[in-house]
């Protein structure tokens, strides 16, 4: 008697699994990487994805120090080098289909991109 009769061609709607996706942005140029992180979120928001970040992680900075001349003869000069490495974190809550259209964007030379998919 609880049943209830359903009208031809209805269809259950079916649960969509809400996904949380951390895009991980990391270069060497800030620029490049600003850019993209921009573009990213540009686009999530155009589809209406709640969007997290970018959050700006500390920056690494690896130095070296080393002596100019290679045998230790004349006066001690130095040189020092130094590469930074600068990283963005973004979160988008979406189901993983769209993910696909949002990150076929141009990614900037030197600008690595590594996508993580967490359920939450």
């Amino acid at each position: 008697m609880s049943q209830v009769a359903k009208k031809a061609g209805y269809q259950e709607p079916s649960e969509v699994q809400i996904h949380r996706i951390r895009i991980t942005l990391t270069s060497l140029n800030v620029g490049n990487l600003e850019k993209v992180s921009s573009d990213l979120i540009l686009r999530a928001k155009d589809k209406q994805l709640r969007v997290k970040g970018p959050v700006r992680m500390p920056t690494k900075r690896l130095a070296i120090t080393t002596r100019k001349t290679p045998n230790g003869e004349g006066s001690k000069t130095w040189d020092r080098f130094e590469m930074k490495i600068h990283k963005r974190l973004v979160d988008l809550y979406s189901p993983s289909e769209i993910v696909k259209q949002i990150t076929s964007i141009a990614i900037e030379p030197g600008v690595e991109v590594e996508v993580t998919i967490a359920n939450d």
